[in-house]
């Protein structure tokens, strides 16, 4: 299947600061586009992937699990490893979810991390049914779309897929497991007002993780997907200024990116 107009991945050769940008469940490269070109202005590396099964059609998501779209950002990361001097991961919603996992297991080859209204449970009573449910009904109505700002929209699927909502649950509960090993810097940054995430995710990330180095922000202008709302500027320069304060040499020119990443400036 095509991918839809507006959700092809996007990389940016910068210097030897590189960012990789986990998008959320459901979602596309859209919902963080804008941020991605934001540190692409800045002289970073960027490289923000399409994750597995998304940005066609929901159909073809039931087909995929957690397991694909996280192979997908960490070859992503291990390709700005090699190319970079510094490294750093940012995820909004499940995408945050992918971020911690990363941290986990990369460790100190991950600078720090920024996290967005990050994912830690799949909430409500149907989610216990999901392991039936899922061999019976395929899909439900989707999520997306959770934002304050008028005129603003996300690009992502209409209809929920139910066995790829059950193996995001697996993840999840995977991802509580191992947030004690992350250790990075964290800022975090979450919607009072989430109808898709509550805050009380962010509030048991926060317990959970053994950083020392955390900084917590509260959008209040902007629901799930603030990446596109009012608050977008601020996540921009919050994070901005997190890299610049633990890598000092943002937009310094570092080593060519293997050729099979592209050229100069790819996007979409």
């Amino acid at each position: 299947m095509p991918v839809l107009p507006g959700a092809e991945p996007y990389r940016h050769e910068g210097g030897e600061v590189g960012v990789l940008l986990c998008h959320g469940f459901t979602g596309s490269p859209q919902s963080l586009r804008p941020w991605a070109e934001y540190l692409a202005e800045r002289g970073l590396t960027v490289s923000l992937p399409l994750l597995p099964g998304h940005g066609t059609r929901w159909q073809d998501m039931q087909l995929t699990t957690w397991q694909d779209w996280y192979a997908e950002v960490d070859r992503e990361l291990r390709a700005l490893q090699a190319r970079c001097s510094r490294v750093f991961v940012f995820g909004l919603s499940m995408g945050g979810a992918l971020t911690l996992r990363l941290a986990a297991k990369h460790g100190d080859a991950v600078q720090g991390i920024v996290l967005v209204n990050p994912a830690n449970k799949v909430h409500g009573i149907a989610a216990h049914a999901l392991p039936v449910v899922r061999h019976l009904i395929p899909s439900q109505p989707g999520i997306t779309s959770d934002i304050a700002k008028d005129g603003s929209a996300e690009l992502g699927y209409e209809r929920v897929p139910l066995h790829a909502a059950h193996s995001l649950r697996q993840l999840l509960r995977m991802v509580d497991g191992e947030l004690p090993q992350v250790t990075q810097p964290v800022l975090l940054l979450h919607s009072p007002q989430d109808h898709v995430v509550p805050p009380a995710d962010s509030a048991r990330i926060l317990s959970r993780i053994s950083s020392v180095d955390v900084r917590e922000v509260l959008l209040e202008q902007s629901y799930h997907v603030a990446t596109l709302d009012h608050d977008a500027e601020r996540i921009f320069e919050e994070s901005h200024a997190f890299i610049s304060r633990l890598a000092p040499t943002v937009g310094n020119t570092g080593s060519p990116m293997p050729e099979a990443r592209g050229g100069s400036t790819t996007g979409g």
